[in-house]
């Protein structure tokens, strides 16, 4: 018999006999022992269904990395701590000094920083593109551009990104396009449109409870799944088993939230595009949207929960607006239950000086609101309340 202080360091396991977890069971621990030391050894060089230590796999992380694969359709997936530590271990995993990216200016602030950090200290050249002509890619084309960077639905503005021409432009380079698709989750499925890798804020839609930080990217081929692996080893912004456990939950109501916060958005929409106080609206469900009809081919269950609009009082307007609302919360982030208002410029988008902003599609001016699963009717009452205090100044 063990001594006690022995019996309190190793408890037994208890492992599943003759039945199996309805759920994702929690793996917070992160060493994993071995009978055999070549076992240990291999693990080390290619894991692949092997846990031996958290930062390399974990069957937690491992379930919502094949649950969001299965949902876009890929070869394998990474899940990271954050949205931005996706991104950054997509890029960083496959660029190097010298290459060259060819993205769209319409985009997440922290991704445009991460373009800028990547130029100046990396000597990664970038250029910058509209994206609402797929011409505008041979023509930005170099014999070192590697990468083609866009978002299905862009933040703030809600520009929709025609993939299928997109991608069609780059078909037969060696250009990989890598799609942002945080704000169109099951609505959209990248890959299907003939995307490489697909990333997603799962602090977003996919937990959508506002109680998880996270990210994940998702790769079409196997080979570009298993390069930037390597690198996310390294770089170690790996996903906490916690917060992929959250996730996981938080997926199973996300049919029916998409579903609600869409058909919310569309009716806020058409409300706010008939205010006299609001000089436009941003939302790819709206018939007079840039691109309506890119996103009814791409976007046919819905536009998301995200619109964007533009007070005729500008910045001080929006400031109002966004003080004086009572249900609605200040506050950053989307895809939340609550709806949330923000001011991009001076939040989100901060990093951007006048000239990204303007090319961005962002004035100073723009709020944006990430509809929640609040009735419609109840949101507008609070909503036509601030327009009303931000139109009396």
């Amino acid at each position: 018999m063990r001594h006690p202080q022995t019996r309190a360091v190793h408890p037994p396991v208890t492992e599943p006999v003759g039945s199996s977890p309805m759920g994702v069971p929690l793996y917070q621990g992160h060493l994993f022992s071995f009978d055999a030391a070549d076992d240990l050894a291999a693990a080390f060089h290619d894991p692949g269904e092997t846990f031996f230590y958290a930062r390399m796999g974990n069957p937690t992380v491992r379930s919502l990395e094949r649950a969001v694969t299965e949902l876009e359709g890929g070869a394998g997936a990474l899940a990271t701590a954050s949205g931005m530590g996706a991104i950054s271990t997509v890029l960083m995993g496959l660029l190097r000094s010298g290459d060259h990216v060819i993205a769209q200016s319409a985009l997440y602030g922290g991704t445009f920083a991460l373009f800028q950090d990547l130029a100046e200290r990396w000597g990664v050249d970038v250029t910058f593109i509209p994206g609402d002509d797929p011409a505008e890619v041979p023509d930005a084309l170099r014999p070192t551009t590697r990468l083609l960077y866009l978002e299905t639905v862009a933040n703030p503005t809600t520009h929709v990104t025609d993939l299928p021409a997109f991608t069609e432009a780059v078909r037969g380079t060696d250009v990989l396009t890598v799609v942002d698709n945080t704000f169109a989750p099951l609505l959209c499925a990248p890959i299907e449109h003939g995307v490489d890798v697909v990333v997603h804020s799962t602090t977003k839609y996919l937990s959508g409870h506002g109680d998880v930080i996270g990210g994940v990217a998702v790769f079409a081929d196997g080979d570009v799944h298993k390069r930037v692996w390597s690198h996310s080893a390294e770089l170690g912004a790996v996903a906490d088993p916690f917060a992929a456990w959250l996730t996981v939950r938080g997926m199973a109501t996300m049919p029916l939230r998409v579903a609600r916060q869409s058909a919310s958005a569309l009716d806020i929409a058409g409300r706010l595009a008939a205010h006299p106080s609001v000089t436009r609206v941003h939302y790819p469900g709206l018939p007079d949207h840039p691109q309506h009809e890119v996103a009814r081919r791409l976007l046919p269950d819905g536009c998301g929960g995200v619109l964007a609009f533009e007070l005729t009082g500008g910045r001080d307007a929006g400031r109002t607006f966004s003080e004086a609302v009572r249900l609605i919360a200040l506050g950053p982030s989307l895809g939340h239950v609550s709806t949330l208002v923000m001011h991009p410029a001076s939040t989100s988008h901060r990093q951007m000086d006048a000239a990204s902003l303007a090319a961005a599609g962002i004035s100073e001016g723009t709020v944006r609101l990430s509809v929640g699963l609040e009735h419609p009717d109840d949101l507008w009452s609070d909503i036509d309340q601030a327009l009303a205090k931000s139109a009396a100044g």
